[in-house]
């Protein structure tokens, strides 16, 4: 299975951005998929993840200005991104939760992609 993302750029804060990412490959499942970042010396973080049954968390940072969301059919998720602030500024990466099967699991990155939120 491979995750393709896209979207992302620069932005002044305030703005808003859309993320998208998009699953191919055979799958039994796709159990998670969600949007972690990265910024400069910092630690990977979850941002938000969407289980398929359409329940999602989100980073307390982000809550109230992020929005994920998820099609199933078309084995896509989205992060629309509102009121982004300079500490938004990160590479952003798609991950999948993988069921080969229904007795296993295993985890997907796609490529990052860049958001920067600067005036």
């Amino acid at each position: 299975v491979q995750l393709q993302a896209s979207g992302g750029g620069l932005v002044q804060p305030g703005g808003s951005l859309r993320l998208s990412c998009a699953a191919s490959g055979t799958v039994f499942s796709i159990k998670f998929m969600g949007w972690y970042r990265q910024a400069p010396g910092k630690q990977r973080e979850l941002v938000a993840q969407v289980h398929k049954s359409g329940s999602s968390k989100y980073a307390d940072s982000v809550e109230g200005r992020f929005t994920i969301s998820r099609d199933n059919a078309k084995r896509t998720v989205d992060l629309q991104m509102n009121s982004l602030r300079p500490e938004d500024t990160a590479v952003y990466y798609c991950n999948a939760v993988i069921n080969p099967d229904p007795w296993s699991e295993y985890e997907v990155w796609g490529q990052g992609t860049q958001v920067t939120v600067s005036s």
